[in-house]
């Protein structure tokens, strides 16, 4: 069995539901299909929970009745027979009454979830209806029904895997199934979320669960690239990527791929396909257990950094003083990217401001306490255990006029990071890749 994940843009219109449809089909193999909600849609269901929680109501049935219209236009041509219309302005009617119904009830944290939640809901039974109008046996499986999070706010792997395979079980005939990412239950057995992006993170947790022969997630790029080709012009592919490396290039940015999807297929070891819905024939990228004998792979960047200094002449000698700085990041959730520390002083880097004032208040009982924010950190990742001489030099001559803030190297022998200032990230990713890659020949 494969597990197929397609995102937003890839069931973003009429057409591309249709396509995915045919990439579907075109093998006989036992797939389970995660969709994303049709691209927009969640930004548009955020905007009706903030405009419920500033108490604009008026504002937010405006929003969900606009939204409505566009996915009543939508099955127009998604959907082919005046039965198959018919069942498709259900489903919408269906969960345009539930968006409705929140209107009418006191906004809360999870009320919202249950708002964003119809995004993928309406994707994955209209994408169904489809398949049964052109006669594609299909069974729709409910993410609510074995997709969860613990009171910590993790997968509960052993109840996924143990309730998707009952589910399973009950269908052993069938080859095709539709389900839905990004959406789970909670421990409070509520409607909850994997965060933005998490439709990858179900497809993995999907694959280990089932023990799938490889998870697939198919976008709109034709696989992992060397660099950002949003910012810089000469990229190319990655054909290979080892399971360390992806993981290093998802967090420190890489758009393509959800920062935590790479885990449990990494524990399972499942090998990951990035694929492109636009241009199929083309191989992408696998990610595997495999790693390449290359010392610099590819380069990310990681924007909306704030860099966090304490300075302390206490610190000197002083037992359980980082324990102490890192217990008030645990207090208020806010992980750490980067860390360096001197003599009498601590630099570090957060990507979450939410809670930015309250470490602010604590960090300074320990001393001087310096904020900046604007940054990025630019991660360029390969394989470079401390042995293998000449990376570090390569990295820093590429950039010897760009100012930096922090550089970390040996926490990890798969990446280098750098943060600088984000004026000066388009340049340093230029001259990073004009500099440190060998270009493949055509």
């Amino acid at each position: 069995m494969k597990v197929l994940k397609f995102g937003g843009t890839s069931v973003g219109s009429p057409e591309r539901m249709h396509r995915v449809a045919e990439l579907i089909t075109q093998s006989v193999e036992s797939k389970i299909v995660v969709l994303s909600a049709v691209s927009g849609t969640t930004n548009t269901l955020v905007q009706i929970g903030q405009a419920l929680k500033d108490g604009q109501v008026t504002e937010a049935r405006q929003i969900i009745s606009e939204l409505e219209e566009k996915y009543v236009t939508f099955i127009q041509d998604l959907l082919i027979s005046d039965e198959a219309q018919n069942e498709g302005r259900a489903i919408i009617s269906s969960h345009f009454e539930v968006l409705n119904a929140t209107t009418q009830e006191p906004f809360s944290a999870e009320v919202e979830k249950e708002i964003l939640a119809q995004g993928e809901l309406l994707s994955t039974k209209l994408f169904t209806a489809y398949l049964e109008s052109q006669g594609i046996s299909a069974v729709l499986l409910s993410a609510l029904e074995f997709m969860r999070i613990d009171s910590s706010q993790e997968p509960d792997e052993d109840f996924i895997r143990e309730k998707l395979t009952q589910i399973l079980s009950q269908h052993s005939n069938a080859k095709l199934f539709i389900t839905q990412g990004y959406i789970c239950m909670n421990s409070h057995n509520r409607i909850d979320n994997l965060q933005r992006g998490g439709s990858d993170y179900t497809a993995s947790l999907v694959g280990a669960a089932v023990k799938a022969e490889e998870i697939q997630i198919w976008t709109d790029i034709d696989g992992m690239h060397n660099n950002d080709p949003r910012i810089v012009q000469r990229t190319f592919r990655v054909d290979n990527l080892s399971f360390n490396e992806a993981a290093e290039l998802a967090y420190f940015g890489a758009k393509i791929l959800h920062p935590f999807t790479v885990r449990p297929a990494q524990r399972a070891n499942i090998p990951v396909r990035l694929l492109n819905t636009m241009q199929p024939e083309a191989p992408g990228t696998l990610i595997s257990d495999r790693q390449e004998d290359r010392a610099i792979t590819a380069i990310a960047a990681k924007d909306g950094i704030t860099a966090i200094k304490i300075k302390s002449s206490r610190m000197l000698l002083a037992y359980g003083f980082l324990r102490r700085v890192f217990e008030v990041f645990e207090k208020y959730q806010t992980p750490i990217d980067l860390i360096t520390t001197s003599e009498v002083g601590v630099s570090l880097t957060i990507d979450n401001k939410q809670y930015l004032t309250q470490i602010q208040e604590e960090l300074a009982s320990f001393g001087e306490v310096e904020v900046d924010t604007g940054h990025t950190i630019v991660c360029v990742v390969g394989n470079m255990p401390f042995q293998k001489v000449g990376v570090l030099k390569k990295i820093v001559d590429a950039i010897d006029d760009i100012p930096v803030r922090m550089l970390s190297y040996g926490g990890s022998k798969f990446n280098i990071s750098l943060l600088i200032d984000s004026q000066y990230k388009n340049e340093t990713l230029n001259r990073l890749n004009d500099r440190i890659f060998t270009f493949p020949s055509k």
